[in-house]
């Protein structure tokens, strides 16, 4: 399918690895002009340099988004080169097991600006251009802010407020022609997964356990997936969507364990 996303200037933070990496993938693949937004510029400029080439153009900011100044400045940086956004896809963040019975004040709120603030920050400073394109805005979001996780609540009550922006800006913005939509994501395979699972005692096990969970398939979401979702709510073969919770999980939050 043709999501007609060519040219169209789409920022993706946190979009040199993981999830993000797989969104940038399928966003170049269609053509979009796709701008990774993150802090480390050798792992930004990796996949920049494997992806460009004469049909695809692909540009990198480097910025550390706990920093609210460069969430600014990310933006004005692809306003200088381009002129113009037309989709933003807020990714970043990391699940950092800030929990409440060893947790505290700091740690709980560097949390949230790791994985919260600034996916207000980025959509408050692109919402200029936005508006004047009539373009929309992804948030990726995780199943703990409603299945509970254990040990996590700041990466909980992050989620737990991406989903709330969502539907939020969902309703300011429709004044403006701007789609906003969040995509849940429960079991996907990640490097950062990857960082985990080798810290429990028998990954392999738990791996089979986890995946056994999961109805559709006993296997975990791939980022193609989560990616593929992204760039129909991004295109305009979405068009009447917006506001939604959209869970790509292979059934993992909403189908009865017992079919498991």
């Amino acid at each position: 399918m043709d999501l007609q996303l060519k040219n169209k200037v789409i920022i993706v933070t946190g979009g040199a690895k993981g999830i993000g990496e797989g969104i940038v993938r399928v966003l170049a693949a269609e053509g979009a002009i796709t701008v990774i937004v993150g802090r480390n510029e050798n792992d930004n400029l990796k996949l920049c340099n494997e992806l460009a080439s004469d049909e695809t153009e692909i540009f990198q900011v480097v910025a550390e988004l706990t920093n609210p100044d460069e969430n600014e400045k990310a933006i004005n940086e692809v306003i200088k080169k381009y002129g113009r956004i037309d989709g933003l896809v807020n990714n970043a963040g990391q699940n950092d097991g800030v929990g409440l019975e060893k947790g505290d004040y700091r740690s709980f709120m560097a949390s949230l600006h790791r994985n919260l603030i600034h996916y207000y920050l980025m959509a408050h400073f692109a919402l200029p251009e936005l508006k004047k394109q009539k373009g929309s805005i992804v948030n990726i979001t995780s199943k703990t802010a409603e299945t509970g996780q254990g040990n996590t609540s700041a990466y909980a009550a992050s989620n737990g407020g991406r989903n709330a922006l969502t539907r939020e800006w969902a309703v300011e913005l429709l004044q403006y022609g701007i789609r906003v939509n969040a995509i849940i994501v429960a079991e996907c395979w990640t490097p950062l997964y990857e960082k985990w699972i080798k810290t429990v005692p028998n990954p392999a096990e738990k791996i089979k356990e986890i995946e056994s969970r999961i109805p559709l398939g006993k296997r975990m979401t791939t980022p193609e997936e989560i990616a593929n979702m992204t760039a129909f709510l991004l295109s305009e073969k979405s068009s009447h969507t917006t506001g939604q919770l959209i869970h790509v999980d292979g059934g993992y939050v909403h189908l009865d364990r017992a079919l498991s």
